[in-house]
Formats: C-alpha cells, sequence, structure tokens
C-alpha cells in the first residue's frame, strides 16, 4: 500500500506543479496582452526621404538629357545650308547655260 500512497503523492505533487505552471502562463499571457510595441520608423523615413529627393535629381537630368538631346535632333540637317545654295545656284547656272546652248 505504500507504493500506491508514494505515486498519489508523487501524481498529486505532479498536478499541483503542472496547475501552478499554467497560473504563471495565464498571468504571462495577460501581461503579453497589455504590452504594446512601438515600432520606431523614422530611420526609414529619412532613407525614403533621401531616395526621393535622389531619384527626382535624376528625373531632372534625364529630363534635361532629352531636351538637350530633341534639340540637337531639330538643329541637324543633312547637308550645311551653304552647300544647299550653292548647289542650287550652280544648278540654276547649269539650266540656263543648257538651255542657252539649245536656244540658240
Amino acid at each position: 500500500m505504500t507504493k500506491l500512497e508514494e505515486l498519489t503523492a508523487l501524481l498529486v505533487n505532479e498536478i499541483d506543479d503542472f496547475k501552478k505552471g499554467v497560473e504563471k502562463l495565464e498571468k504571462i499571457n495577460d501581461q503579453i496582452k497589455d504590452v504594446k510595441i512601438k515600432m520606431d520608423v523614422s530611420e526609414y523615413k529619412a532613407i525614403i526621404e533621401k531616395h526621393q529627393q535622389e531619384m527626382v535629381s535624376n528625373l531632372n537630368s534625364i529630363e534635361h538629357f532629352e531636351n538637350r538631346f530633341n534639340n540637337k535632333i531639330k538643329e541637324a540637317k543633312i547637308y550645311p545650308t551653304w552647300a544647299v545654295v550653292t548647289f542650287v545656284i550652280s544648278l540654276v547656272f547649269g539650266i540656263i547655260s543648257i538651255s542657252y546652248v539649245f536656244l540658240r
């Protein structure tokens, strides 16, 4: 009978320890529910603002390059103006001289 009493006492002690453990966990759970975690995002905000400023700067430089490129394309000519004028004048003189020869 002593073995049965020892086992019963041991079982009662284990159940009491388990009950105390559960009570501790319930208290910790209640404390965790009341705790609010606050995140500090000011460091990330500063990084994002710096990145946005860099992006605006890059966008401005790209727009400046695009405007310069478009102006260069508009100003680009296949032949210089003086060459076209010289060609037209020589063509007119050539036609006049040929017509003068044939009309004579």
